[in-house]
């Protein structure tokens, strides 16, 4: 497999930062909707005191930039800093522009999900960040070491949140919720891979027989492992394969045909790499 260059990195990190960027100024902030991190404090301020956006993303992240260059070095921060970077200049020369129906919360919030989701994905997968409270949660970690990141992150991001509920109303929270839920959603579908296949195990005493039909009729691989039945002390095989999900239905079928007793076990896997699947 390719691995991408550090030039493919810096690209989709600052591609990423500039559609984060449009969803924030053309998206949420017209909305009111503050889905966490400094970009929801840039959009609280610009109401409250006419702050521009990507003046207040610049100046909170300076000193988490100076605090985390001091304390973790250039190397940990210089992604991050490009990103950041980048999303600040997004806000300051992307224009505005009147997108979405403003009786229509649920559609800006869907839509502005899926936009911010898709850049937040894209900077993911350059194995960066925009800064703003994955930073700040970063160096409260090094003080607060028995609870994690992610944990820090949740409730920074929900102070936030609950800031913006205080300053547009609850109702604008509560479609805050959905477009977060929209962007986790997205993002975690580009980092994990939206080509799902199923994982299938087979215990059956007529495996050779299913596993001769799987590679004949389905042209898959099959991985046969030896097992033990716990209760009968019996070794058995086990068939184990992946097949896509327009597979699974054919696959059942033919295990049916040599026996109707097998135990079938089928799980949804995420992504898979190789031959007959993605070929990076």
């Amino acid at each position: 497999m390719n691995r991408r260059t550090p030039a493919m990195d810096y690209i989709l990190m600052v591609a990423g930062s500039f559609i984060m960027g449009f969803a924030i100024k053309n998206i949420y902030d017209p909305a009111g909707l503050v889905t966490g991190g400094v970009s929801g404090v840039a959009i609280i301020l610009k109401d409250m005191a006419g702050i521009p956006l990507w003046c207040t993303n610049t100046m909170l992240n300076i000193p988490l930039f100076l605090a985390s260059l001091k304390m973790k070095g250039w190397k940990f921060i210089k992604r991050t800093f490009v990103a950041t970077a980048a999303l600040s200049v997004s806000l300051y020369v992307i224009p505005e522009m009147a997108l979405m129906p403003k009786d229509d919360m649920l559609l800006t919030a869907l839509f502005g999900g899926l936009i911010s989701g898709v850049g937040t994905g894209l900077v993911f997968m350059a194995q960066s960040t925009t800064g703003g409270t994955d930073m700040l949660a970063a160096l409260m970690q090094k003080s607060m070491p028995h609870y994690s990141i992610s944990q820090i992150m949740q409730v920074l991001d929900a102070l936030v949140v609950l800031a913006g509920a205080a300053v547009f109303g609850i109702r604008p929270a509560l479609y805050a919720l959905i477009a977060i839920y929209g962007l986790a959603r997205v993002s975690d579908g580009m980092l994990e891979g939206l080509k799902f296949s199923k994982m299938v195990f087979i215990i059956s005493g007529q495996c050779e027989a299913i596993a001769n039909g799987i590679m004949n009729e389905m042209s898959r691989g099959v991985t046969g492992l030896d097992a033990t039945g716990m209760y009968s002390g019996k070794r058995r095989q086990m068939i184990y394969c992946v097949v896509s999900k327009k597979e699974i239905s054919q696959l059942k079928e033919l295990v049916r045909e040599h026996d109707r007793r097998a135990f079938v076990i089928v799980s949804d896997v995420r992504e898979v790499l190789g031959e007959g699947f993605i070929e990076d």
